[in-house]
């Protein structure tokens, strides 16, 4: 399965923002050895903001993640943020698992 990984990236400094990323990183490597492909959409957004001049940085990274998220079959939702929560809820709306855990996604 492609499974997107959805949590808190937006914080007040660069050190939580980091450590959010971390996590999700962390995430996706399990997942990876579960046999599955994670994918994180600020993954893909990040370097794309960096060399774009947009007004609304947060739009950017939204729109990049919301792109990927419907191409996944499943989603890890590692916590409550905005952005996540849209993440989620378009999982949901497309009828695909959302997990709450690793333990919870089967080896491929």
């Amino acid at each position: 399965m492609k499974i997107a990984i959805a949590g808190p990236y937006s914080a007040p400094t660069g050190k939580e923002r980091q450590d959010n990323l971390d996590a999700m990183n962390e995430a996706a490597a399990a997942i990876y050895e579960r046999g599955h492909i994670p994918i994180i959409g600020v993954n893909a957004a990040l370097p794309v903001l960096e060399k774009s001049e947009v007004d609304d940085e947060y739009k950017l990274i939204t729109d990049i993640s919301m792109a990927i998220v419907e191409s996944c079959d499943a989603m890890l939702f590692l916590g409550e943020s905005p952005g996540a929560n849209r993440e989620r809820d378009k999982i949901l709306e497309q009828q695909r698992p959302v997990y709450r855990s690793l333990n919870e996604i089967p080896e491929a």
